[in-house]
């Protein structure tokens, strides 16, 4: 299915969806993705300076999870993206409705945040999503980002670039044509950025979540962005497509 332009409709419209593909994408997780033991979960975010981060216990991974033969298994082979960025750099930045992967629902493994345009609505909200995210890191705990929103003047490289930045300073620009990102962090020993450009009109790839240290899952964007536009009402979709919010048919609701 072509990604949307998200642009075209209120923001407040966008946070339906959201909410729906988060629940989609955290379902298919559950059912076949994760391997025994994890399990992700639709939370919805505190506000600034969240402190789940501060209390988290230890988070190194496990080397390992036990799996059931139709159950996920973590993969050891890098991802292939079509750019991938690498540091060893410590991060010594500062201290963002998201799903957390659990284990044995207690401690977090890995975030995946969907975007929102409230979220380049202010340098604030920035700078708040910005650190939220270099604390995950911090914490050693992965982070996928989706971002369906084209650059604003608050992150005119992306946000990926925002956030890059404060791991590691480089030039960042969007292949012509591309100004949506999606992109998986891996923290560890290494930290890692696999980084995949997309457009309205693309299908969005499966892209990489890690679990562990070098083991990630491939999280079904495509399959679970379709899912919620399918279920998504009539309207919504129409305006979404055509641009153009419906006009008030009078006090008559029923005719």
């Amino acid at each position: 299915m072509p990604l949307h332009d998200w642009t075209r409709i209120p923001a407040g419209l966008f946070h339906h969806f959201h909410q729906d593909w988060s629940i989609e994408i955290a379902r298919e997780l559950n059912r076949r993705r994760l391997p025994k033991g994890l399990s992700a979960l639709v939370e919805q975010r505190s506000g600034p300076r969240e402190s789940d981060v501060l209390t988290v216990e230890s988070t190194r991974s496990p080397s390992r999870h036990g799996s059931d033969s139709d159950r996920g298994v973590a993969i050891a082979v890098p991802p292939t993206t079509r750019i991938v960025r690498r540091t060893t750099k410590e991060i010594y930045a500062g201290r963002a409705n998201r799903i957390v992967v659990r284990h044995h629902l207690g401690r977090i493994v890995a975030v995946i945040e969907i975007v929102s345009p409230g979220i380049k609505d202010s340098r604030a909200a920035l700078r708040d999503f910005v650190d939220k995210t270099i604390d995950f890191l911090r914490a050693g705990i992965h982070v996928l980002i989706v971002d369906l929103f084209p650059p604003t003047p608050r992150d005119p490289w992306g946000v990926h670039k925002a956030i890059w930045d404060e791991i590691e300073e480089e030039d960042f620009t969007f292949p012509e044509g591309k100004d949506r990102i999606l992109v998986s962090y891996e923290t560890g020993g290494l930290r890692a950025a696999y980084v995949e450009p997309v457009a309205v009109g693309d299908a969005l790839p499966d892209m990489p979540l890690f679990l562990t240290d070098a083991g990630h899952i491939l999280v079904p964007l495509e399959s679970t962005y379709r899912a919620a536009w399918d279920a998504s009402p009539e309207e919504l979709r129409r305006a979404v497509e055509l641009g153009l919010m419906p006009e008030p048919d009078g006090d008559n609701l029923l005719s």
